[in-house]
């Protein structure tokens, strides 16, 4: 399966996936109209597509040619999850979510229920969550001391399960390539930009543009970034720039 076709000349903005995480369809379709020649795909989440659903998935198709994330993170009985990602598969998105769980067959359901027509990424574990709450959720002492060992072996069951790749932190990708291939996608958010991170941010394993890239990344989830500066076509413009270095370094 070859859902997402490999980029020739891959310029920065097709690294970059902007988040829709916006409550209203009106939101989303002003962040379309700005962004969709400075970033190569846009992520739709659970908030705005219960919202909004496939309507919100046309919007995108009709308004240039970025592509679609939907990022829906499916976690159910594996009959569910298949008939779900089937239904995924008839929006003609390009990549979406299930979570690597605890149980391997509900991978190879939503690989199956995909049909092909829709590449299938693993959540391995939520960038939200540091080692203190693996330990609290009860998971043996070596994940919780070293979440990517926890992020690897979920990466492994998903590849092992058919599917096309994962979502995982900037600083566990290159061992993720090195272990699974280059060809496995990943897929990173929590990406911040030197001058943005605060001490309030949510994301707590971040990583700049130029490391994930530099790690291995295929995508970047880039959101606040760009949606928060004062000017997102330039902002976007600038992270592109500095993943162009990052990604063709001189």
């Amino acid at each position: 399966m070859d859902r997402i076709p490999e980029i020739k000349n891959k310029k920065g903005r097709d690294y970059i996936i902007f988040p829709l995480d916006v409550p209203s369809v009106d939101q989303a379709r002003r962040y379309i109209g700005l962004l969709a020649d400075y970033v190569g795909m846009f992520k739709v989440g659970l908030e705005l597509f219960i919202r909004s659903g496939p309507e919100l998935i046309r919007l995108i198709r009709d308004n240039g040619s970025a592509g679609i994330f939907l990022d829906l993170k499916l976690h159910d009985i594996p009959v569910t999850v298949s008939r779900a990602m089937e239904s995924i598969a008839d929006l003609d998105v390009d990549l979406a979510t299930v979570h690597c769980g605890e149980n391997a067959g509900m991978l190879e359901a939503a690989v199956e229920g995909s049909r092909g027509r829709v590449g299938v990424l693993g959540v391995t574990v939520l960038t939200s969550v540091g080692s203190d709450d693996i330990r609290r959720a009860g998971f043996r002492q070596e994940f919780s001391d070293s979440l990517s060992a926890l992020v690897l072996k979920r990466a492994a069951m998903a590849k092992s399960a058919g599917c096309t790749g994962v979502i995982c932190s900037g600083l566990e990708v290159k061992t993720i390539k090195q272990h699974l291939g280059k060809k496995f996608l990943a897929v990173t958010p929590g990406i911040r930009p030197i001058s943005t991170v605060t001490d309030r941010d949510d994301q707590r394993r971040i990583t700049t543009p130029a490391q994930a890239v530099q790690n291995g990344s295929d995508y970047l989830v880039i959101g606040r970034p760009i949606r928060d500066a004062d000017n997102p076509c330039r902002a976007a413009g600038k992270i592109a720039r500095e993943i162009e270095g990052a990604a063709y370094p001189g």
